[in-house]
């Protein structure tokens, strides 16, 4: 009898989990700006691991007699002031915000994640340390404080990476803590407790699963967000050291040519606009898939 109790019980939670998973898949692909989005976001990682392939020409290669040409059969967004082609550099540029935003997150998302579960759980003064802390944090804008920081670490690829990840840490503390304050208080949570569960497993096995949706959300939204600062980085020169590519660079490079050749400024301003408006609607997607309370709100 125990045997086909369980086996039902079994079915039954199969068949929940696929009602959930239809209802996901239908409720994020209802909306056509989603998808939009997505497509975005897809064609982005093709241009990020496909780089070698699809450029048509070396982005880093000079040719100053072919320098600022105007867009043609040969270069389809035309050259920069070094004879660049504009094309190349932008789908290798793709390379560079991507790695900047994965890996800025990562530190950003592992850091923030494991100091919030930390003060949501233990709560008392590990809470108020942690959280006096993060509201410093908080205090200084993130292009600011990124700012600062990659100033004082120096400019490169890794550094910005840091950087942006420090940054970003507030944000993920402060939604993990609320997750954990919530769910803490649980029943399941109270009986592993009484049980006799360790603090470590009551954290990793049962209260961590449980807070993944939305900081899911938060990622994907963060992305954009992340890439648009790495952008305004580079265009302060703070940035990617030449002669890497990276979106916001060629948009100050090609600031000077405004007038008389405004495709290289345009061009990878609208990379920059398309990739973080994509993240911005997959991530409200995301939001009303995952969040029941949520759906419809937008």
């Amino acid at each position: 009898m125990s045997q086909e109790t369980a086996a039902m019980n079994d079915f039954e939670e199969n068949v929940y989990q696929s009602a959930n998973l239809r209802r996901f898949f239908r409720i994020f692909f209802t909306r056509k700006i989603v998808i939009f989005g997505l497509f975005i976001i897809l064609l982005l990682l093709f241009c990020a691991i496909f780089a070698p392939f699809i450029a048509p020409y070396d982005p880093y290669k000079q040719d100053l007699r072919s320098a600022v040409l105007q867009p043609c059969k040969a270069h389809w967004l035309g050259t920069d002031a070094l004879g660049r082609d504009t094309l190349s550099r932008i789908i290798y540029g793709s390379r560079t915000s991507l790695m900047v935003g994965v890996v800025a997150l990562g530190i950003a998302a592992i850091i923030g994640m494991t100091l919030g579960l930390l003060a949501g759980y233990f709560g008392g003064m590990v809470n108020a340390v942690i959280m006096r802390l993060i509201d410093a944090m908080m205090a200084v804008p993130l292009l600011l404080l990124a700012l600062v920081i990659a100033a004082v670490l120096g400019g490169g690829l890794s550094n910005v990476m840091i950087a942006l990840g420090i940054g970003l840490i507030p944000a993920y503390c402060r939604l993990m803590c609320g997750q954990v304050l919530t769910i803490r208080e649980n029943d399941y949570i109270l009986a592993s407790r009484a049980m006799g569960a360790r603090n470590r497993r009551i954290m990793l096995a049962h209260i961590l699963p449980n807070c993944f949706p939305p900081l899911i959300v938060l990622v994907t939204m963060q992305l954009g967000m992340t890439i648009l600062a790495e952008a305004g980085l580079s265009f302060l020169g703070i940035g990617i050291e030449p002669p890497g590519a990276a979106w916001g660079a060629m948009v100050n490079d090609g600031y000077k040519y405004l007038l008389t050749h405004p495709i290289l400024s345009i061009a990878p301003g609208l990379a920059i606009m398309l990739v973080v408006f994509s993240f911005n609607m997959v991530g409200d997607g995301l939001r009303d898939a995952l969040d029941p309370r949520l759906r419809g709100a937008i």
